[in-house]
């Protein structure tokens, strides 16, 4: 296991390092391929067991995000990237894949939005993003 996050709010740990590839368009893509390609231009490459421990609630969640998992990166609008950098900024792009996943499986944490943000912000302070930043996505 490695231990992404350790404080005194929560642990994140993962089975592995996370992995995650850039997906490009090829010309033999269908237009809905390549709109996909475009919306989710990031895919995690390997299965990702993720523990989350609460120590708040005292409560333990275990999920897996699949292999080929696709995500935007961090949703940051254009308006913002000179305040907070690009959504591809590779600081973002662990807590982003986790955070987008848990968004889309709300039962993997028990449809806990506040443990959900908690994790998303721990996650980017661990990738040194500073917390203005951080505050504002």
């Amino acid at each position: 296991m490695i231990q992404w996050v350790n404080n005194d709010k929560l642990s994140v740990c993962f089975q592995s390092e996370p992995m995650i590839g850039i997906r490009y368009i090829l010309p033999s893509m269908s237009k809905d391929e390549k709109k996909s390609v475009k919306k989710y231009p990031f895919m995690n490459k390997t299965a990702l067991l993720t523990i989350i421990k609460d120590k708040i609630n005292s409560k333990h969640y275990t999920f897996t995000i699949p292999k080929s998992y696709c995500f935007d990166g961090a949703s940051v609008p254009r308006f913002f990237w000179r305040i907070i950098g690009s959504n591809t900024d590779n600081k973002f792009l662990v807590s982003a894949m986790v955070h987008d996943y848990m968004c889309e499986h709300h039962e993997c944490i028990d449809s806990n939005r506040a443990l959900s943000t908690l994790i998303f912000d721990s996650l980017l302070k661990v990738s040194e993003v500073g917390n203005f930043k951080r505050f504002l996505m």
